[in-house]
């Protein structure tokens, strides 16, 4: 399975998840503007590639999720997020007869003050960055701290600092 557009990548998650007990399942594309479907994925399960690039199980059994790790190239201090613009994983949230908890997975660097949500946006119930885990509560996003379960990267996607470069490092001399 190969992740071309840089979202994080949650293998290692998904593993820790599955040696706990749980049921991992990946995203299916059934059609455009259609909520998509999700089947089960665990290392054996065959995978085809589907549209916009997107690998997804083959012949698996359809699961319904109670949990959802949502990829996310933008986020702002709402908890809303931002993707590529299909709108699938909206849809899917607003269709499903019980949500599931909504957790989006994004790097610091990718937050922003607002994505200007629209009224079909749903937000993030929580927010999980190399940076930390965050909270969604009424008057948006809290940061709840440092890492998960005291295992700082160990979850993670590689981390980016480049947030906390100085603004004027590379301008310096060179008016």
């Amino acid at each position: 399975m190969t992740f071309d557009r840089r979202e994080y990548d949650a293998r290692r998650l998904a593993q820790r998840l599955r040696e706990r007990g749980a049921v991992t399942a990946l995203p299916v594309v059934v059609a455009p503007r259609q909520p998509l479907i999700f089947r089960e994925w665990h290392p054996g399960v065959t995978l085809a590639t589907g549209p916009l690039g997107i690998p997804f199980p083959v012949g698996s059994d359809p699961v319904v999720p109670t949990a959802a790790l949502v990829p996310m190239i933008g986020w702002d201090e709402g908890g809303y997020r931002l993707g590529y613009g299909g709108g699938f994983f909206d849809r899917t949230l607003a269709s499903l007869a019980r949500k599931p908890v909504v957790i989006g997975v994004s790097y610091e660097l990718a937050k922003i003050k607002t994505i200007r949500p629209q009224s079909w946006d749903i937000p993030m119930d929580w927010v999980v960055t190399e940076r930390g885990t965050y909270r969604r509560d009424p008057e948006g996003l809290v940061f709840l701290g440092e890492a998960i379960a005291g295992e700082p990267g160990a979850l993670a996607s590689p981390v980016c600092y480049a947030a906390e470069i100085d603004p004027g490092h590379f301008s310096e001399g060179t008016e």
